[in-house]
């Protein structure tokens, strides 16, 4: 279930993605369609988090590009944005450069409803999200799998899932320095059990005296359906499916999520 492929670049092209799958199907009947994908209307992209950590914390706003464009960040300026809790507390952003808002450093708090508020082009976009308790892990080591008479080491992560509790986790895993995998899980059939997670990903796994940096993430279900669904667009765990564009925890119809996640990092060497 891991994904290389970032967020922003899925949502990006997941519209032009989608209207060519059904001119593919389309185009097997007797009439032929051709859309334009290069005139699609451009839709709003938020991605922001919070955390249980005593930090400064982001939401980045963007829009979609045409298809035929290079992949970039288009960054939306002049959004009002503001995070509301449960506890009554309200955090406003400002503008840190093109499309990127940044808020006070504060903390997090598990149990706490956050609520994120876009205010752009005359619209008004909002999503929430239940901050989860933190789980942590007992140990990070590595292991070796075969793979057709090769071996390749990978981290594997060891800890006792919470029982009677739903629980998802994300990581994400950077080898000397560089984005290598983002991966979800749950505990559909591990609740309460000690287990682990296993991080694999494309390449020729960890090679002796690689540093890697793992960040563990606990998310709510919204959360984890997204990430996942953007795992099975780009095929990781199996043969991808129909493009389309992954559940959003956002309404009034804006593309990407809001998290209220716990969050945890390690550094571990393979010597």
């Amino acid at each position: 279930m891991n994904t290389i492929i970032s967020s922003y670049r899925t949502i990006n092209h997941c519209l032009a993605f989608g209207a060519m799958f059904m001119v593919l199907v389309l185009s097997s009947c007797e009439e032929v369609i051709n859309t334009d994908l290069s005139k699609a209307d451009p839709v709003i992209v938020i991605d922001g988090s919070v955390s249980d950590q005593s930090e400064v914390h982001t939401v980045k706003v963007s829009k979609t590009i045409a298809f035929d464009q290079p992949n970039a960040f288009n960054g939306v300026t002049g959004a009002k944005v503001t995070v509301y809790s449960s506890t009554s507390q309200t955090y406003s952003f400002t503008a840190s450069g093109d499309g990127i808002y940044k808020s006070q450093r504060f903390r997090g708090l598990s149990g706490v409803n956050y609520i994120l508020e876009v205010i752009t082009g005359g619209k008004t976009y909002k999503a929430s999200s239940i901050m989860p308790t933190a789980v942590k892990p007992d140990s990070i080591t590595f292991k070796k799998l075969a793979f057709f008479g090769n071996s390749r080491v990978y981290p594997a992560i060891y800890y006792r899932d919470p029982a009677r509790i739903q629980n998802q986790y994300r990581y994400i895993v950077k080898v000397n320095g560089v984005l290598t995998a983002e991966q979800v899980s749950e505990d559909r059939f591990s609740d309460g059990n000690a287990t682990s997670d296993l991080l694999t990903f494309d390449g020729d796994g960890i090679q002796t005296g690689d540093k890697v940096d793992v960040e563990i993430q606990c998310i709510d279900r919204n959360v984890f359906k997204y990430y996942f669904a953007i795992s099975q667009i780009s095929g990781n765990g199996g043969p991808p499916v129909a493009p389309s564009n992954p559940n959003s925890n956002l309404d009034n119809g804006a593309l990407g999520i809001f998290s209220a996640n716990t969050r945890s990092a390690y550094t571990v060497t393979l010597k």
